[in-house]
């Protein structure tokens, strides 16, 4: 293996991650901001507060999205294992 195929493949891994990791994250700060609002304005500082709603969104993210990620993991899993075979 040449360090271009090494570099090769470890974009798509990264590529990988941030397309699987980008819907959770942007649902937890869209959550979170939206609660941090709401906290300024009725002046609610409860800790939980912020923790429930995000891992309801993320729940969701997950329900709606799983099944998109999964294939993506396994076409990338899948793409690996036959770049390891022509070694």
């Amino acid at each position: 293996m040449d360090a271009d195929t090494a570099m090769r493949l470890m974009a798509e891994m990264l590529l990988a991650a941030v397309k699987v990791s980008l819907p959770f994250l942007l649902a937890a700060l869209v959550v979170g901001l939206l609660v941090s609002i709401l906290q300024v304005v009725t002046q609610i500082q409860e800790m939980t507060l912020t923790f429930v709603p995000k891992l309801i969104a993320i729940g969701v993210v997950m329900l709606a999205l799983g099944s998109w990620m999964l294939s993506v993991l396994v076409e990338l899993t899948r793409h690996m294992f036959e770049t390891a075979a022509l070694l």
